[in-house]
């Protein structure tokens, strides 16, 4: 059995806060194998404090998930030049993961009493000193959650793109654009009350964590709105190559949420937007390609490994539209029916509810069918500019919401056609 721990912050990590004692603004940066990526977050962070909170006693807190590149000895060489900011870089103790990496951030930040927190990616290349402001601002203005609203290239964010909105749209009722975001502010209250789930030794706390975060805001009746961050530039993952247990644990974490939520979701209909905050920041993310040939090839292969469970959990109508898309040789042909894929996502969150000891198996066979919708994405998006294919997004999670009465009708007996 793994050890739980009744805390993420170590020793000499908590004594040095103890020792601080109180602070007004805690930023705090999750990172691992960061490399020196993290020296311009760090120093922007500390810009943007200077620029916009020249009064504030402030900490900068790296919490980091044990990096062997030399991530920590770059973030505690940086000098920063103010009284008021302070910087603490350690180890924090738990499970792998960026959700332990804020728990010690959320418990630091309770602690010293700080009326506004905020966290940043430690790869991000775009940061700005006004993305801590943006994130912060909101906060005293009595928002509890503060998500980002990027400007992201078309085919960045598959995950967010294809699944995580639609589902926490439909689901709860709220317009979040970037419920994974991963830069985000949070009140006291918030941060507290994330503390005292006990979700710490779950797969929240390695990549879940920002989905969770956002839902339980949701559910919990807390204050959100987005903030406008501008584009987001950062090492972006090939959703060919990299995101398998990103996705498991992301969507995984989507799916174990609609049974703790299942009385909030089944009684919402519609949605509704959520308020955006901060000036428009004109700034395009940078375009870059995606192996869709790859993506075609994981399929075919799912498809040879896992048509069996397809054709156990998929509408017979469906199973026969991927067998189609399986026999098609021309990759720039490949289209999958938006219908079908909703179809597909709501029947994998009803067989997810009752298969509780093979999840993990379970969203293994749906990562090809990920993979399919990808590549079909980056077919239906080849000719359209970025608010194009944001238009192209929101049709997509309008017809989410329209069919969630079919993911009430089969979510009681599991979506199964065995």
């Amino acid at each position: 059995m793994s050890q739980r721990f009744s805390t993420a912050l170590r020793t000499p990590l908590r004594e040095h806060i103890e020792a601080l004692g109180h602070a007004d603004i805690v930023i705090g940066i999750p990172s691992f194998q960061s490399g020196a990526a993290i020296v311009h977050v760090i120093k922007t962070v500390a810009e943007g404090l200077g620029k916009y909170y020249p009064g504030a006693k402030a900490l900068i807190f790296v919490s980091d998930g044990g990096s062997t590149d030399d991530t920590r000895e770059f973030a505690e060489q940086l000098e920063i030049e103010s009284f008021s900011i302070e910087k603490m870089v350690s180890i924090y103790r738990g499970i792998p993961g960026k959700g332990s990496g804020l728990r010690a951030i959320f418990e630091a930040a309770t602690f010293l009493r700080a009326e506004a927190l905020a966290v940043f990616d430690s790869d991000l290349v775009s940061i700005t000193p006004e993305w801590v402001r943006n994130l912060l601002a909101p906060i005293a203005q009595g928002y509890d959650l503060v998500c980002p609203h990027y400007r992201r290239f078309k085919l960045d964010g598959t995950i967010t793109n294809t699944i995580a909105y639609n589902l926490t749209r439909a689901l709860y009722g709220q317009r979040v654009r970037q419920p994974i975001g991963g830069d985000f502010g949070v009140s006291r209250r918030l941060a507290k009350h994330y503390l005292d789930q006990d979700v710490w030794e779950t797969d929240v706390a390695k990549f879940g964590i920002d989905i969770y975060m956002t839902v339980s805001a949701m559910v919990g009746g807390f204050a959100i709105c987005q903030a406008r961050l501008g584009a987001k530039i950062h090492g972006h993952k090939d959703p060919a190559n990299d995101l398998g247990p990103m996705f498991q644990q992301v969507v995984g974490t989507i799916f174990a949420l609609m049974e703790v939520h299942e009385s909030f979701w089944q009684r919402m209909d519609g949605s509704q937007e959520v308020a955006l905050t901060g000036e428009e920041v004109a700034q395009e993310a940078p375009a870059f390609a995606i192996d869709r040939s790859s993506l075609v090839e994981y399929f075919r292969m799912g498809y040879g490994n896992f048509s069996g469970v397809w054709k156990q959990i998929l509408e017979p109508d469906d199973y026969e539209t991927y067998r189609r898309l399986v026999a098609d040789d021309d990759a720039s042909e490949l289209i999958l029916p938006l219908e079908v894929w909703v179809r597909t996502v709501y029947r994998y969150a009803a067989a997810f509810r009752v298969t509780p000891r093979q999840r993990i198996k379970l969203l293994s066979t749906m990562i090809p069918l990920y993979h399919a919708r990808v590549a079909s994405l980056i077919n239906e998006l080849e000719n359209l500019n970025s608010e194009e294919a944001e238009r192209h997004f929101e049709a997509q999670a309008l017809l989410f919401e329209e069919m969630k009465d079919y993911l009430r009708s089969i979510w009681a007996q599991g979506g199964s056609n065995v």
